[in-house]
């Protein structure tokens, strides 16, 4: 489902900005017994729902996404009534029957939940389902095609990982002595990640390969705890204080957000947003950005004079003879503030101070079509979509329908106060 930039705004800053860590509830109604992640356990599965909510298993209880207390594993599984061994979201879109179903599996027995309702005729014995793959298992994953060799599935148990392709429905059993022994395994924007106590390893799903200083403490990374990495250190932003890097889409759609030296990337809103520091994309990018943009599977970011480009996919590629200074790849000079490619457009807008350039990106060496004053500077960020143009400047925007009406505008239009409800700053 396409997304409006402001829904996409929204889940941006609901991510990077929210409150600060909860307290333990627990203690305040006499509960006890319910688990606390951010003491150190180790999770017996993690899945994302049908609509992108995270769930981590641990016992009978579960936790519904990044930050919040443990509940009943019945209250989104009513049928569950302790633990589960294992987890995965199905990614099947050739059988949209069986896409994005949930499957939970427990010792011999696989349940299939779709919109956290059981499905028919289920729980199965696991090789009615997935013929091959063993019973009791420690984990689960899917893997799309592209990132595997065809549509999968990865069943660990023990040091071997049971490779099932949903299509043919046969097993391949590779052995990964190296990798810790998952006891859940968690796919997050194409990175696959081994938890094993309180600790996660990342993978290469094909290869089992680590790279990488491994193990890391999952409380820093995958949920919200007091005094643990990003969840500890964040704190309320007001909306007056609001200010943003830069902003853009991918050909596919993939919306990349930055913000000092990290970036956010939204696929769908479903699947929500995470924040990562830029340097685990584009490692060679390690002050931040000035300005971004995409163009024929490319995404162009901007840092000082230089011009990093890279070839867009699972994981970025940075093409060989970059970064290029602006001067060479753009033929320009100075400082840029903003930059904007509109849909199935050929043409970078590059905003400097109250000047915009037209560049023809088809053009080699590139061809200046265009400058033209603006009606206003300071510009911190611009973003172009099928809503239009939206332009920022600290905590208002502009909104502008085309770039022909901006180069037109001589005035400023009146400015649109970034608000709580646009994108849950406090007000």
């Amino acid at each position: 489902m396409a997304l409006t930039f402001k829904a996409a705004f929204l889940a941006l800053m609901l991510a990077l900005t929210r409150a600060a860590p909860l307290e333990d509830s627990a203690a305040g109604d006499g509960d006890s017994a319910l688990p606390d992640r951010g003491a150190g356990i180790e999770f017996d599965a993690i899945t994302p729902d049908d609509k992108g909510q995270t769930f981590f298993f641990k016992g009978d209880h579960v936790w519904k996404g990044f930050e919040g207390d443990a509940q009943p594993s019945s209250q989104y599984f009513k049928e569950l009534n302790g633990h589960v061994d294992a987890a995965f979201r199905m990614h099947n879109p050739e059988n949209q029957g069986d896409h994005d179903h949930i499957y939970l599996f427990l010792d011999d027995k696989v349940f299939s939940y779709f919109e956290h309702t059981l499905e028919e005729g289920y729980p199965k014995e696991i090789q009615e389902d997935f013929p091959g793959v063993p019973a009791h298992l420690d984990a689960a994953v899917e893997c799309p095609k592209g990132e595997c060799v065809t549509d999968s599935v990865l069943f660990f148990k023990g040091p071997d990982v049971h490779v099932y392709d949903i299509v043919t429905k046969t097993v391949k059993t590779k052995t990964w002595p190296h990798l810790p022994a998952c006891t859940s395994v968690f796919r997050w924007l194409e990175h696959y990640y081994c938890f094993h106590g309180h600790n996660f390893t990342r993978f290469q799903p094909v290869t089992g390969e680590v790279t990488g200083n491994y193990p890391k403490d999952a409380r820093r990374y995958f949920m919200r705890c007091p005094d643990f990495g990003h969840g500890g250190e964040r704190t309320t932003l007001k909306c007056s204080d609001f200010k943003m890097d830069a902003i853009t889409t991918d050909d596919t759609g993939r919306m990349y957000m930055f913000k000092g030296s990290n970036y956010m990337r939204l696929d769908t809103h479903r699947d929500g947003l995470h924040a990562f520091p830029i340097t685990t994309s584009w490692k060679e990018l390690t002050n931040g950005v000035d300005a971004v943009f995409s163009y024929n599977d490319r995404i162009y970011l901007i840092k000082g004079d230089q011009v990093y480009i890279y070839k867009a996919g699972a994981h970025f590629t940075l093409i060989e003879g970059y970064p290029k200074t602006l001067k060479e790849e753009l033929n320009i000079e100075g400082q840029v503030d903003a930059a904007f490619v509109c849909p199935g457009q050929r043409t970078a807008h590059i905003i400097q101070g109250r000047k915009i350039t037209y560049i023809n990106l088809a053009a080699t060496p590139r061809e200046i079509t265009l400058d033209a004053p603006l009606p206003f500077g300071d510009i911190d960020a611009a973003f172009c979509s099928s809503d239009g143009i939206k332009i920022f400047q600290g905590s208002n925007y502009y909104h502008y329908d085309s770039p022909m009406l901006l180069v037109m505008s001589r005035i400023a239009p009146i400015p649109l106060k970034v608000t709580s409800a646009m994108v849950g700053c406090e007000d």
